[in-house]
């Protein structure tokens, strides 16, 4: 049997390899044309020193001390020439993915969904027979080329892939380069290329409650996640909080109501930060921040947002004195042409 190893590099690139039974990750890194740097194979020189984020492996007992010493074995690191997968993983190479001859992957595919869901936000999905080779963690991005213009956008997964599709939530800029294409120019099936995936924001094992919060266009990764949430299960708390700036901003409730009536102890609540909204829960995200959801401390955090929401956020943490176990962040800022 085989298993999946994400290799995230420091950056930001990620590459799965497929490790078979008994293979340390190194050599099925080796055998499928990335490099993890080591100087040695027989855990001595700790040169392949990695850390597991994720999954379950073993190490065995072929390494020295000097390489990996107990506590770090105990925190979580590895010498990925040592480690065995036991099931799927995801490995923090602390190397960028050109030393380890590990480029981002590039696909090809053709628009097979376009929507404006609102004046402020378009939902674009795609499709090819590339994308079905295509892998990444939920909450991670690619680079989107805007045809005919030689540039990109970078966006993350709002959906898993299935079936060759992928989908994204895009804010609708005006004289913005992708979102002038996508409503303007942009028919089902033209073709559109992606490269990736990328980025360290994605959905870590569930060890704890999490506290999600999304600004805008920024709710797409944790679509993604909840994806996944809801195959995988989880028996821990989770709660969203969703805020936007206008009331047209609000978009995908309906898919969040379906979220939480399949994904037992998941709830969320979105707000409006206008003053003339007519929703019923008004103000900014540090607002509905309840002290349960914080769970003193005991938490996971998750943000993405506008850079504004973003420190606004971490200063309201700070603020209440409580350190979260875990505290991810992904700022994201529009473009225009």
């Amino acid at each position: 049997m085989s298993h999946q190893i994400a290799l995230n590099f420091e950056d930001g690139v990620t590459r799965f390899v497929s490790a078979n039974a008994g293979e340390t990750v190194a050599d099925a890194a080796y055998r499928q044309g990335i490099n993890i740097p080591l100087d040695c194979r027989d855990g001595a020189c700790g040169t392949c020193k990695c850390f597991a984020e994720a999954g379950r492996y073993e190490l065995g007992e072929d390494y020295i001390e000097d390489a990996l010493s107990a506590d770090e074995a105990e925190q979580g690191f590895v010498l990925t020439c040592q480690m065995r997968a036991l099931s799927d993983c995801v490995v923090r190479v602390p190397a960028s993915s050109a030393v380890c001859r590990a480029g981002q992957a590039s696909f090809d595919a053709q628009i097979s969904r376009l929507q404006q869901l609102s004046d402020s936000t378009i939902a674009l999905s795609i499709k090819g027979e590339a994308l079905s080779r295509l892998a990444f963690l939920p909450g991670q991005y690619v680079n989107l080329g805007v045809p005919g213009s030689g540039q990109t956008r970078a966006y993350s997964f709002s959906s898993l892939q299935r079936d060759g599709e992928v989908s994204f939530l895009i804010r609708n800029v005006p004289g913005g380069l992708m979102s002038s294409f996508l409503t303007g120019r942009a028919l089902a099936g033209d073709s559109m290329t992606l490269a990736g995936p990328l980025g360290s924001f994605y959905l870590r094992d569930i060890r704890r409650p999490l506290l999600l919060l999304a600004g805008g266009t920024g709710l797409a990764p944790f679509t993604a996640m909840l994806e996944k949430i809801a195959e995988q299960g989880s028996e821990h708390p989770l709660h969203l909080i969703y805020g936007v700036t206008n009331d047209f901003d609000l978009v995908e409730l309906d898919r969040l109501e379906d979220f939480a009536a399949r994904i037992p102890h998941f709830s969320f609540s979105a707000c409006v930060a206008s003053p003339e909204s007519q929703y019923p829960r008004k103000g900014y995200v540090t607002q509905h921040i309840e002290p349960a959801h914080l769970n003193q401390g005991d938490v996971d955090v998750y943000l993405c947002g506008p850079p504004p929401m973003v420190e606004a956020v971490s200063q309201f943490i700070r603020e209440q004195g409580i350190a979260p176990a875990n505290f991810y962040y992904e700022k994201f800022a529009a473009s225009a042409a």
